[in-house]
């Protein structure tokens, strides 16, 4: 894979120095962003996949979210080969849920296995914003500009840095380069898993992912444990030999929920007791509660409620005493009314004529209005401690029905405005309750003018006069 990357894969000999997968790039800080790469003989990544030399192998890759992917072959002789990006696959943007092949269908290069043997690793680094790898790879030669896992490792680590701890990270695929069997491998296969999944696994210390989780481990004694909010945490120690594979299952067990005691009284008792908004009890009263900060508040008419926040800790009991404080017992209204002076009624109770303002006990009261020539006015008001309640009322005029019957056909004016014509001598109208003055106008007749009292339905009748008469 030298100056012709994308036409040969150069896989290598023997290395010397062990490479641990997860020593060569790790993101320590936990990300829901995951990469899997795998080769065409190993989709499971056992490691076990032997290649012989001249023949051809693929590599696959895959992303759960939308990320910018980065490919390296670290061959066993410490030379490292880039596969993606490449001269003629520059496209290193996977789709979430997205798994490519390299080479493609259709690609006019392969990738064949040319040696030396021994055991060989290929670095995935997956980023959700394009990462600047000039340094390291020139696409257009199909060169890497470092050499060695650990000249990859420092190079990366610069790469990665300005790019949020969350927003990257790396997996390794491992496979054989010789003509029989595959050695057994330096390393020991570490998996773990848990009921339920997702618990944090850290190996001697170290947060290495989530369940189901599978990493290579270097052989010896090893301290697993997983972690997992609202649960025991699980620890097991296990002795790796080399080549083996230890599988760890943890059926993780639910932290028992602590409980304290929380006591709440009053002066004077009988408040009720809200905790966390819900109705719990009268003061006084004494309730189990989990660990944890609640908001506690007391109500008892005539009073001003009282909150507070406790926290509820196990054997040490919570207590709350409140003192409450007498509400204001008088409001005020304030009432206006259109037309002035009407009487106003207060629980049947003459208080004085509209415009006025007065101090009420708080609470309801019933108001009434009345005023000559109007409608009562009658409403249940609201009076509460130390506010001022404002009622602005338009009292409804009374009216009545007249009915005018006169012995010519004539024009008819009420206050001055005309209101209609006799028509056959006849004319009904409505007027408000109270004095009028009412006016018949007819030609070649004396102008007929009238002052009435109104206070209900009437009839009138009318002699008009002719003229010279």
């Amino acid at each position: 894979m030298r100056k012709l990357l994308l036409a040969v894969l150069g896989l290598g000999a023997a290395l010397a120095q062990e490479i641990n997968p997860q020593g060569i790039i790790v993101n320590p800080v936990p990300t829901d962003l995951e990469v899997q790469v795998w080769v065409d003989k190993d989709p499971a990544k056992r490691g076990n996949a032997v290649y012989r030399i001249g023949e051809s192998i693929y590599i696959y890759v895959r992303v759960n979210q939308d990320a910018y992917v980065y490919l390296f072959n670290i061959n066993a002789d410490g030379r490292i080969d880039p596969i993606l990006p490449n001269p003629y696959e520059r496209d290193n943007f996977l789709r979430a849920g997205e798994t490519r092949r390299f080479p493609p269908e259709g690609a006019r290069y392969r990738y064949t296995i040319t040696g030396p043997e021994g055991e060989d690793r290929i670095l995935a680094v997956a980023s959700r914003r394009p990462l600047s790898v000039a340094e390291i790879l020139d696409v257009e030669r199909g060169e890497v500009r470092v050499q060695g896992w650990e000249g990859l490792a420092r190079a990366l680590s610069i790469v990665v840095k300005p790019v949020p701890a969350r927003d990257w990270v790396t997996d390794v695929a491992r496979y054989y380069v010789g003509r029989g069997e595959a050695p057994p491998p330096a390393e020991a296969t570490l998996e773990v898993d848990s009921s339920p999944r997702g618990a944090e696994v850290y190996v001697d210390g170290r947060r290495e992912g989530k369940t189901p989780l599978s990493l290579a481990v270097r052989p010896g004694r090893h301290e697993v444990e997983l972690r997992l909010p609202g649960y025991a945490p699980y620890r097991a120690a296990v002795n790796a030999r080399p080549g083996e594979r230890v599988r760890v299952f943890a059926r993780l067990v639910p932290e028992p929920k602590k409980e304290g005691v929380l006591s709440v009284s009053s002066s004077p008792q009988g408040a009720e007791v809200y905790v966390d908004g819900a109705l719990r009890g009268r003061t006084p009263l004494a309730l189990r509660l989990p660990e944890g900060r609640y908001q506690v508040e007391l109500r008892l008419p005539g009073y001003a409620p009282y909150r507070v926040e406790v926290r509820v800790r196990e054997g040490e009991p919570a207590q709350v005493f409140a003192r409450l404080v007498p509400l204001p017992r008088e409001g005020t209204l304030v009432l206006e009314a259109r037309p002035e002076g009407a009487e106003v009624y207060v629980d049947g109770r003459l208080v004085g004529r509209a415009p006025l303002s007065l101090s009420l006990e708080a609470g309801l009261h019933e108001v009434r209005l009345l005023a000559p020539g109007y409608a009562e006015y009658r409403a249940r008001v609201e009076v509460r401690p130390e506010e001022t309640l404002r009622l602005s009322v338009e009292l409804v005029p009374l009216r009545a029905t007249l009915e005018v019957y006169v012995n010519v056909e004539a024009r008819v004016f009420l206050d001055g405005e005309e209101v209609g014509r006799t028509r056959g001598g006849y004319l009904r109208l409505e007027a408000p309750f109270g004095e009028h003055e009412l006016t018949l106008v007819a030609p070649g007749y004396r102008t007929l003018v009238q002052t009435l009292q109104v206070s209900g339905d009437r009839v009138l009748r009318f002699q008009m006069v002719p003229l010279g008469r």
